[in-house]
């Protein structure tokens, strides 16, 4: 049986590795380094495996100096390629997340390919350091002839590597794979965070319990955004200690340090070392993340979206690609079962809640903002209105596709500039279309605001 403790440190350590940028290429820098220092090792050890080596690959395989000749030479390119490589990737990032969203540059961060590119040219430079002592004069002049070619194949696969990484990033930089890498993270975010099918309708947005008058606060004692609430562990301390804990901001909230994190219902002063473990419940940092923080994903698409349609801006094509990702993170989010947000221990009594984002805030987080400053863009607004009817057909009967059909009207009626008959006629047409869909009769849009 899986511990859900254990499940959840177990998922933090692996989103922390993940998205840790040291720690690919240090792994891999460390294979390839150990690799030289053994290789070269053995090969003294065996004078024979030098025979493997062709003559024509290396005619001088009897001379040290020609060996620590290759070996320094690659090593130092190395660190060159290296050094130009990220500078100019760097000043690339910088000007992308000035265009797009300054929130890109983690996205980049997190790039497996970016990770593995430095990690084997910085494997390449510590497999020639570790090989070098190995070709010397004293006491007995000897080549590590089999670590040198290992070391030129390096080399050229570095040289591959640096096409392929080149292309990856004239790649990656474009803002609709920027777009898509988010939507697809966000939507492994839902599937980590929500594994289990729907089985009925969505629950709203669940907000924090009002505390009571002899509820008892537990302070922040750190200021940052909420990456994570340990639910098991706060249910174990609360049943343990007989504790009713409701938690007073959810994941991606900021809580400044002395504002209440939780409150136990009519409850003593904690003890200090209580406290300190209902606070190691939770994580923080100085920005969001999106370990559990699946608002983050669709915060992230619509700031792009907002650019694009800005006046400095002018690109509705990248507003209607953020557009179609939102309503695929919505529709994934709308087919999962939503976590619990209230748990019991094995009486029935009621131990810890925690406030749970629900579809309405969610849907409101992705396009309230767009709408409004889409007024004036019909392709954007059509776009929009078409993602809106995608994402009720998904959704069951009842008050979240109705909550899509309002979202509609409030489109149509929201233009500060009248656009063409046609434009408006295909609006009201999907509009219609929309209302169907949420059960809703036909009736008098509201009036521009």
């Amino acid at each position: 049986m899986n511990n859900p403790r254990t499940s959840h440190s177990i998922f933090h350590l692996v989103h922390n590795l993940r998205g840790g940028f040291l720690i690919r290429p240090l792994f891999i820098a460390l294979a390839l380094g150990t690799a030289g220092a053994l290789l070269s090792a053995q090969e003294e050890s065996h004078p024979r495996l030098s025979a493997w080596v062709p003559t024509v690959l290396f005619p001088s395989n009897r001379d040290p100096h020609t060996a620590q000749l290759i070996l320094s030479s690659i090593a130092t390119s190395m660190m060159t390629v290296v050094s130009i490589v990220f500078a100019i990737l760097l000043m690339t990032l910088t000007l992308a997340s000035m265009q797009f969203s300054p929130r890109i540059i983690v996205t980049f961060i997190r790039d497996r390919i970016t990770q593995q590119t430095l990690g084997v040219f910085l494997g390449t430079f510590l497999y020639c350091l570790a090989a070098l002592p190995a070709a010397h004069l004293l006491p007995r002049p000897f080549a590590p002839v089999l670590t040198v070619l290992g070391a030129m194949v390096l080399a050229v696969a570095c040289v591959g590597w640096l096409l392929y990484f080149i292309n990856h990033i004239s790649q990656a930089i474009s803002v609709n794979n920027i777009v898509d890498t988010l939507a697809r993270r966000t939507e492994r975010m839902i599937d980590a965070t929500m594994p289990d099918p729907r089985r009925g309708a969505l629950p709203p947005t669940v907000p924090a319990d009002a505390p009571g008058p002899a509820d008892v606060p537990l302070l922040s004692a750190v200021s940052g955004y909420v990456h994570t609430i340990d639910a098991p562990q706060l249910l174990r301390l609360a049943q343990a200690h007989g504790l009713t804990v409701r938690v007073s901001r959810r994941v991606g909230h900021f809580v400044p340090a002395g504002i209440p994190l939780l409150t136990v219902a009519e409850g003593q002063a904690l003890p200090p070392a209580l406290g300190q473990q209902l606070r190691r419940a939770f994580e923080f940092g100085p920005t969001r993340t999106l370990e559990q923080d699946i608002e983050f994903g669709i915060l992230q698409i619509v700031d792009i979206a907002l650019r694009a349609i800005s006046p400095a801006v002018n690109d509705p094509s990248t507003a209607v690609a953020c557009v179609d990702q939102l309503s695929s993170v919505l529709i994934r989010f709308a087919g999962r079962e939503v976590p619990p947000t209230r748990f019991y221990d094995g009486a029935g009594a009621l131990r810890v809640s925690i406030p749970q984002l629900g579809f309405n805030r969610l849907a409101e987080a992705a396009f309230e903002q767009i709408r409004t400053y889409a007024r004036t863009d019909v392709a954007v607004s059509l776009r929009l209105m078409r993602a809106l009817a995608d994402i009720a057909r998904t959704l069951p009967a009842g008050p979240d596709r109705r909550a899509m059909a309002e979202q509609g009207r409030r489109l149509v009626a929201g233009f500060d500039e009248a656009p063409g008959e046609n434009e408006l006629e295909e609006m009201r047409h999907r509009l219609a279309g929309l209302e169907d869909l949420a059960g809703l009769e036909d009736v008098a849009a509201p009036a521009p605001r």
